[in-house]
């Protein structure tokens, strides 16, 4: 059983670490807008990039969006309070959805295809936009969860990203992406099962410093369980190592990249992603994907219905659909999902 750990053990304590980081051990890197391997130096850009982005003055002080304004204020932070009833209140910072697009110039024709077009279709600031994160994180906050999809696919140069700032300036959980070897070429094609995660299983639980299937960690009383449902769905052996946690006896929160879907949340999810025009009727949009997968699948249909009447579960972190929305999920716990962090957007959530 791991202990209780306050603020300053957990740089010590990274494998043991669910879901949060102290801000108080964030490196200077964050601060240090030309340091090696930023977004102006990283290994997800070209050298082409690298010059365009020098010459407009990425690597001066000020940056290049709203250079006249403060350096965070490109940063969107929506803010939430969760009343608990601890002695000591404390805040985090939630990120998701960042996706890094890296690739080495050794790397095969696939990776450096995916790296050309898909840092185009995120626009190239990825990295900046997570360093600006952790920078505002260790002004502003005690700690730093990212909810997965922190790389885009699997690359030798991402997972050396991963390993600078999983190492050093946060832990969390996986996505969707961090199990797509090359997206759509990828070869054996990628599949939503558990038998395509064991593909790179082993080679991301060598990548990332945490228990990739389920992780907890206590923060000041409070118990953060990340875990992976990645697909929309969960295991046996997940539930059964949830519900060992719960028999601890202290407040959740559950940290996860796709959202356990309440209709409001999905009426949101829906209107982003579907609608093709403005929505004429109250009911509920038809039902696919992720929620279809949990309301048919019958392990996850019956681990949601034991969460809604589990009053130790508090608060619901996640990600995946790239918008900030909230809905009340049970009676006890307010599920808040966070927006692309790859647009500069993150959560404070203060617990009290």
């Amino acid at each position: 059983m791991k202990k209780t750990l306050d603020r300053r053990d957990f740089m010590r304590v990274l494998a043991g670490a669910g879901a949060l980081i102290a801000t108080s051990q964030l490196p200077m890197l964050a601060d240090d807008r030309s340091a090696p391997g930023s977004t102006e130096a990283g290994p997800g850009n070209s050298p082409a990039t690298q010059d365009g982005d020098k010459k407009r003055g990425m690597m001066q002080d000020k940056p290049e969006v709203f250079p006249e304004r403060g350096r965070f204020e490109r940063l969107t932070i929506c803010y939430a309070t969760e009343e608990i009833g601890l002695k000591k209140p404390f805040s985090v910072l939630h990120i998701s959805d960042t996706h890094l697009t890296a690739a080495y110039p050794h790397e095969n024709q696939k990776k450096l295809t995916l790296n050309e077009r898909r840092t185009r279709t995120f626009g190239g600031r990825q990295e900046e936009a997570l360093r600006d994160s952790l920078a505002w994180a260790k002004q502003h906050v005690d700690y730093v969860v990212h909810t997965g999809d922190l790389i885009d696919w699997q690359s030798e140069a991402n997972f050396d990203l991963v390993r600078k700032y999983f190492g050093e300036s946060m832990t969390g959980s996986m996505g969707n992406h961090e199990f797509t070897s090359d997206m759509w070429l990828s070869d054996p094609k990628e599949e939503h099962t558990e038998e395509y995660k064991d593909y790179s299983r082993e080679k991301l639980q060598g990548v990332y410093p945490f228990d990739i299937s389920l992780q907890s960690q206590v923060v000041n009383g409070v118990n953060f369980i990340t875990m992976d449902d990645v697909y929309g769905y969960v295991t046996k052996q997940q539930v059964k190592r949830f519900r060992k946690e719960v028999r601890k006896g202290l407040p959740i929160v559950l940290c996860l990249h796709v959202p356990l879907y309440t209709d409001n949340i999905w009426r949101a999810t829906y209107r982003y992603w579907m609608a093709e025009s403005k929505m004429e009727s109250g009911e509920l949009p038809q039902v696919t994907s992720d929620f279809k997968r949990q309301l048919e699948d019958p392990v996850t249909r019956d681990f949601l219905e034991y969460l809604k009447k589990e009053p130790l579960l508090k608060c619901i972190l996640a990600g995946h659909q790239h918008i900030s929305v909230e809905d009340q999920f049970s009676p006890t716990c307010r599920e808040y999902v966070t927006g692309s962090n790859f647009l500069f957007h993150g959560r404070e959530v203060m617990f009290i």
